[in-house]
């Protein structure tokens, strides 16, 4: 029970937002493995002499110490740094991925449920990231990267789209289009509120869906296209959630 005093909780958390707060403070959005996404400030972080020095800053995993009181609002009393992520903050194309990584976690994943397995999700796209910037490791910054992730993160919510037969009515020849509503891929016969989901597009999100996060596949651009659109009419639908662009203009 949590008396007038409130209690300590210790946590691992990701850093998935940091915004300005009166003249000091911070308002963190951080999303921990056993509570889900919480809500923290952090007092006097912006001083100089802060004891937090820089690592309340996004994309930042730590071992977290928060007071809870009567407020929502946790505060911050202690952080220690697991993994800054220090090579992926000298490179905008790894920063603006895991923005998008961040934001599509923290829109999805909004509520105090846990979900470990985001959480592991996010911290190995996050190092995924991080090896790239440093010139290690796998291409990771790109569309089908940050596509690949999303369709991890549908699983992990109950959305996997149904890939292996129709989704409105069973049937597994001439599958040739995807439904946001009936959750998946669609025949000929179902297709009338569907859009087209050509073959490359199709066995990218089987693909992705069965291979390791560091194991993207690759797909042109067309395909790729139709791939977020179908994670988008998914997400649509049954969560209600949209999401930033998988990618800016530089791809």
């Amino acid at each position: 029970m949590t008396g007038m005093a409130g209690r300590a909780v210790k946590t691992e958390a990701v850093v998935l937002r940091s915004m300005r707060y009166g003249e000091a403070d911070r308002i963190l959005h951080l999303y921990t493995p056993d509570r889900g996404r919480v809500s923290a400030i952090a007092k006097g972080v912006r001083r100089a002499r802060s004891r937090f020095g820089g690592r309340l800053e996004p994309f930042f995993r730590l071992r977290i110490e928060l007071h809870e009181g009567r407020s929502e609002l946790l505060t911050v009393t202690g952080a220690q740094t697991v993994d800054g992520h220090a090579s992926l903050r000298g490179d905008a194309r790894a920063l603006d991925a895991a923005a998008r990584a961040c934001d599509a976690v923290g829109r999805l994943f909004e509520t105090s449920e846990p979900h470990p397995g985001v959480f592991n999700l996010l911290c190995r796209k996050l190092s995924l990231l991080n090896e790239q910037a440093a010139g290690a490791g796998r291409p990771s910054l790109g569309r089908s990267a940050t596509l690949a992730f999303r369709l991890k993160l549908l699983i992990a919510a109950g959305l996997a789209p149904q890939l292996g037969a129709c989704a409105a009515c069973g049937e597994s020849e001439h599958l040739v289009g995807f439904s946001g509503a009936a959750g998946g891929v669609v025949c000929g016969a179902c297709e009338a509120a569907s859009f087209p989901l050509e073959e490359q597009a199709y066995r990218f999100m089987a693909d992705a869906l069965g291979r390791p996060l560091g194991e993207a596949p690759e797909a042109p651009e067309p395909a790729l296209s139709q791939v977020e659109r179908a994670i988008a009419a998914t997400l649509e639908h049954h969560a209600h959630v949209r999401l930033m662009p998988a990618a800016g203009a530089s791809g």
